[in-house]
């Protein structure tokens, strides 16, 4: 009986240390992935998770897009925005933390007393990419992020 313990007991700290290994290895792997990617602003806007979540009193230009000659500039501000990726395709991921990025662009906007944002260009890890018609997002199978640099200011009405 004894030599019978000795063996489970080996078998199931093998097991353990198996089990331990792979689960090490999944982690890294999981965490490593960090794919770029450049989505359409355009479809994520028509998003109907987007619906009614937008503050449309708060203009969004972004990249090169035209607008008036601001009357005030306030300054420029990022959002920096992180999302929960697991179990999300990476495009449906992204649309969802594009729009807690420009919620919180809106809401710089209205704290400093502007009525749009323009000139916004994705911004992740300091890198600068302007589009108007895309934004960048990078997404792993854990986390999706997508950072927003832009200036707030104040059009004529």
């Amino acid at each position: 009986m004894r030599y019978h313990s000795k063996t489970a007991s080996t078998i199931s700290r093998t097991a353990f240390t198996l089990f331990a290994s792979v689960l090490l290895v999944l982690s890294h792997s999981a965490q490593a992935r960090d794919t770029k990617h450049h989505f359409s602003i355009a479809d994520a806007l028509a998003s109907p998770a987007y619906e009614g979540k937008l503050n449309s009193a708060i203009k969004l230009y972004f990249g090169d897009q035209t607008y008036p000659a601001p009357t005030s500039k306030q300054g420029e501000y990022v959002s920096n925005k992180k999302t929960n990726a697991f179990g999300k395709s990476d495009l449906k991921a992204c649309e969802w933390v594009l729009l807690s990025a420009l919620i919180s662009l809106q809401e710089r906007a209205v704290a400093e007393g502007g009525n749009a944002v323009v000139n916004i260009r994705s911004y992740y890890k300091k890198n600068e990419f302007s589009s108007a018609t895309q934004y960048e997002c990078h997404a792993g199978a854990i986390m999706a992020g997508v950072a927003l640099i832009g200036d707030v200011v104040t059009l004529p009405e």
